[in-house]
């Protein structure tokens, strides 16, 4: 028994039916950012913690966002969890989590032994 190949760019198939079957190609790029919450002047200043600070750089953002946030400077606070979420996306989620600082999260500030 013989088995005939054929070519996979002509015929009926390939032009009418096989379009159909093929998923579309994503336009977009896969490591384009979702938020788009970044500025030029944000870039310029997370690039320049990172030149200061090195693989710490995020850490030390996230320090900064924390010290901020107890003293009561919330634009401190916001700006230095803008920069950290420029450079670590998953540590500025979870301090965001911990602080919320919509204003309506009272049960994260509250203290964990109170229950009522």
């Amino acid at each position: 028994m013989t088995i005939r190949f054929a070519a996979a760019n002509r015929g009926f198939f390939n032009t009418f039916v096989a379009p159909m079957f093929v998923p579309p190609v994503p336009l977009g790029a896969a490591n384009d950012n979702v938020y788009g919450t970044s500025s030029d002047r944000l870039l310029k200043a997370a690039l320049r913690h990172f030149a200061e600070h090195g693989l710490c750089a995020a850490e030390h953002a996230r320090e900064n966002a924390e010290h901020a946030f107890f003293s009561g400077d919330r634009a401190g606070y916001r700006w230095w969890l803008a920069i950290c979420n420029t450079l670590d996306r998953r540590m500025a989620d979870a301090v965001s989590a911990r602080f919320c600082d919509d204003g309506d999260c009272e049960a994260n500030t509250r203290p964990a032994g109170n229950l009522t």
